[in-house]
């Protein structure tokens, strides 16, 4: 199984990577592949500038890892309440490609953290409802709260018992699709 594991984030630092790259690991005999936003970096969307030179080389080298991935998981980084401008950009640019949807109905555990009590709650909702517009079959949703209490870096895992039992039950249901994709 082939899974693509997106951090909506740029910062070199990214809590959001940690958290997603720790959920990737939890899938047994998984081929992981973990994007960074860095690698994606685009001119800022403008309409004009489409017209002018065509999507980029980026948008498109996304949408094909996106196409060769069985799952998607996706941990974005919220930024006042939304996505990080390098995800939205990033985003924008692969929704200009043409005769394709962004997620392309790949099956998706969207997840989200932050340093504060919310967690990342209003990406979250953001992102449920605008991602299924574009192609985004979302299956499941997890938020991680507080990450600087829950969440062990020199381990690389959660610390908290009870969101990491959360989360290896979503990473469980979203496993399972394992045996439908195959076939």
């Amino acid at each position: 199984m082939k899974i693509l594991a997106i951090a909506g984030s740029n910062s070199d630092t990214s809590i959001n990577k940690l958290l997603v790259s720790y959920a990737a690991s939890l899938i047994p005999n998984a081929e992981v592949e973990v994007v960074d936003m860095n690698d994606f970096e685009m001119p800022i969307y403008k309409h004009q500038r489409e017209v002018e030179s065509g999507v980029p080389q980026q948008a498109v080298d996304l949408a094909a890892k996106i196409d060769a991935a069985n799952i998607l998981l996706v941990s974005l980084s919220e930024h006042n309440g939304t996505y990080s401008t390098a995800f939205k950009n990033v985003f924008d640019w692969t929704s200009r490609i043409k005769n394709r949807a962004v997620w392309n109905e790949k099956p998706m555990l969207l997840m989200a953290t932050a340093p504060g009590g919310r967690g990342g709650l209003g990406v979250l909702e953001a992102a449920e409802k605008r991602f299924p517009l574009h192609g985004g079959n979302i299956i499941d949703t997890f938020t991680l709260p507080f990450f600087n209490d829950n969440f062990d870096k020199s381990a690389q895992k959660i610390s908290n018992e009870e969101k990491d039992n959360e989360l290896k039950e979503k990473i469980a249901k979203i496993s399972a699709l394992e045996s439908i994709l195959e076939k």
